[in-house]
């Protein structure tokens, strides 16, 4: 395990990267089938032509709208959102990424995400429904998309944060024990996850062997997941923690489950962080968006530097994915 401090390193690690290639953005809506409602999301991928700033909802982001794409053989990262956010959350990790030759693609969650309509966060199917949200993108992004065939399939990756972390390790082959989570119910207004728990057995969260190399960020439930339901992990992995925890997120949910997976994970935690830290910083109307209900997505502990972990936090991200995405699959 790693505990790392954040400093002057950040300035070289950002300096290290090298400047390839534009971000394009494309809006995509993957449709409705038999396992699930349409999906709306984005995909962020290489262009030559000159980034401009493009405001997406509350981001700003700095991309290409709808540019045509360059190169082959691309590698391919989904990412997963937690509770309430949207697909727009990790922009600027996105972009570092398709800057460096990567086509990355984030969704919604219909019943997980703050710009859904059918929002329902408390009901256990917003928990067993995101992993086949995640594959579902990938089978459009693959084979619908308009560029799906610039793809290295055999080169996915995925990023996760909170619930979205959750996500990649059911998709990764983990197998969560809801039964767990009887000897601690959550307790907030709407939640349901116990009562369901107890009414009958949970549907199965679907795996997808197609990731190759997966990046967790502040996994909540460490208990449900137990040795043998971890049993099946065996992609790559680095792992990243905040070390004070918060919103349902138990600093000593990392290592339960660190200490359960079958593979040495790649485990880091953040000092002196806290679960929201993994959030990049808040645009100023964002933080004015949330600064009566919601101010801590936006505070950090005196002494944290958001924005300059965020720097590394991308960069290492990037290490990561290029060696397991493309230095070990060349």
């Amino acid at each position: 395990m790693k505990i790392l401090k954040f400093s002057a390193v950040v300035a070289f690690l950002g300096l290290s990267i090298l400047p390839g290639h534009a971000a394009g953005l494309q809006i995509i809506q993957v449709p409705q089938d038999s396992h699930g409602p349409a999906l709306t999301g984005a995909v962020w991928y290489p262009c030559a032509a000159t980034p401009t700033n493009i405001k997406i909802a509350s981001f700003d982001v700095n991309a290409v709208q709808d540019c045509a794409i360059i190169g082959v053989k691309h590698p391919l990262i989904v990412i997963s959102h937690g509770a309430g956010g949207t697909f727009g959350n990790f922009h600027t990790l996105a972009e570092l990424l398709t800057d460096q030759g990567f086509i990355v693609a984030a969704i919604n969650h219909p019943l997980d995400s703050g710009q859904s309509k059918v929002r329902n966060p408390g009901d256990i199917a917003s928990m067993v429904q995101r992993p086949m949200d995640i594959s579902r993108l990938i089978d459009f992004i693959l084979y619908n998309w308009r560029d799906g065939a610039r793809i290295d399939a055999a080169r996915l990756g995925f990023f996760g944060f909170s619930r979205g972390a959750f996500t990649g390790l059911d998709l990764i082959g983990a197998n969560p024990d809801w039964t767990r989570l009887l000897q601690n119910c959550p307790v907030y207004p709407g939640n349901r996850f116990c009562e369901q728990i107890r009414s009958g057995p949970i549907a199965p969260t679907s795996h997808d062997a197609r990731i190759k190399a997966a990046i967790i960020a502040d996994a909540p439930g460490g208990p449900l997941f137990t040795h043998a339901g971890l049993s099946n992990v065996s992609v790559p992995l680095q792992y990243w923690a905040s070390e004070r925890g918060g919103d349902g997120v138990s600093p000593a949910d990392a290592g339960l489950i660190v200490q359960n997976l079958p593979v040495k994970a790649d485990f880091r935690v953040v000092a002196n962080s806290g679960h929201f830290d993994f959030l990049p910083p808040c645009t100023p109307e964002f933080a004015a968006l949330t600064a009566e209900d919601e101010p801590e997505l936006c505070t950090d502990k005196t002494g944290f530097d958001r924005a300059a972990f965020h720097k590394q936090f991308n960069a290492e991200i990037l290490t990561f994915f290029r060696k397991h995405l493309v230095e070990a699959n060349p």
